[in-house]
């Protein structure tokens, strides 16, 4: 059974930090890209960071040079590192899983798999 767990998420202050972690399970990790979005209230999912099989990287706009993605293989986990948070950071962040590994996707509809979500939540 294909597994997505993320955690990490929480209340943190603005300027603060997280770590997301997205754990999974049932299909070969190493074969996969791995994408971070997230979904505020009211708004539409959005792409946050991936990672490719090959260890690109892509970053949204609105948190490049504050979130850093990273995968440890031996774990079969990617986390996220999310420094100097602020509030329009706040949404569900979700991990997904995309069997194309070395595609860089940033649109939902290409992923396989996804995680239930953790919530996010920064205050000002």
């Amino acid at each position: 059974e294909v597994q997505l767990v993320e955690s990490g998420g929480g209340l943190v202050q603005a300027g603060g930090s997280l770590i997301l972690s997205c754990a999974a399970s049932g299909f070969i990790f190493d074969d996969y890209a791995i994408g971070w979005f997230r979904q505020a209230p009211g708004k539409e999912r959005e792409g946050v960071s991936c990672i490719s099989s090959d260890g690109t990287t892509y970053y949204a706009e609105s948190v490049k040079g504050r979130f850093t993605i990273s995968w440890d293989n031996a774990k079969n986990t990617v986390y996220l590192q999310m420094n100097s948070l602020k509030p329009e950071d706040t949404a569900v962040y979700f991990c997904a899983a995309d069997r194309a590994g070395s595609r860089i996707a940033t649109v939902t509809y290409l992923y396989d798999y996804w995680g239930q979500g953790t919530q996010v939540t920064v205050s000002s």
